[in-house]
C-alpha cells in the first residue's frame, strides 16, 4: 500500500473546534468535497466584498448594518485564509494573526 505524500488542512474543525487534517494523494471523496467546500467559501467572500462595496458607498448605512458587515468579512476572510494554509502549507502560515483563536 503507498503512503500519503502530504496532510491536507480541511475547510472544517472538529466537533470541539480542532483543525481537521487528510492524509493522502487528494484524488478521492472527501478531497472532492473540500474541493467544493472551498470553492463556496471563496465564492461567498467573493460576493460578500461586491455587498461591502455598495453599503459603504451609502453614506446612510446604519451601525447595525455596518457590524453586520464587519461580522460577515471576518468571517469571510478566515475562511480564506483557511484555504490559503491548506493550498500553501506552512508558507501561508509563515506570519502569525494577531488575535486568531486556536489554530482556526
Amino acid at each position: 500500500m503507498k503512503r500519503p505524500t502530504s496532510a491536507r488542512l480541511l475547510p472544517w474543525s472538529s466537533a470541539d473546534g480542532n483543525p481537521c487534517y487528510l492524509l493522502g494523494e487528494g484524488t478521492g471523496y472527501v478531497s472532492r468535497v473540500a474541493d467544493d467546500i472551498e470553492r463556496l467559501q471563496l465564492g461567498m467572500a467573493d460576493d460578500l466584498i461586491g455587498h461591502a462595496d455598495e453599503l459603504l458607498a451609502c453614506q446612510r448605512a446604519s451601525n447595525r448594518e455596518l457590524r453586520f458587515l464587519a461580522r460577515g468579512l471576518t468571517d469571510c476572510l478566515r475562511d480564506v485564509r483557511r484555504v490559503a494554509e491548506s493550498r500553501g502549507g506552512a508558507a501561508a502560515c509563515r506570519w502569525p494573526v494577531a488575535g486568531r483563536r486556536g489554530r482556526e
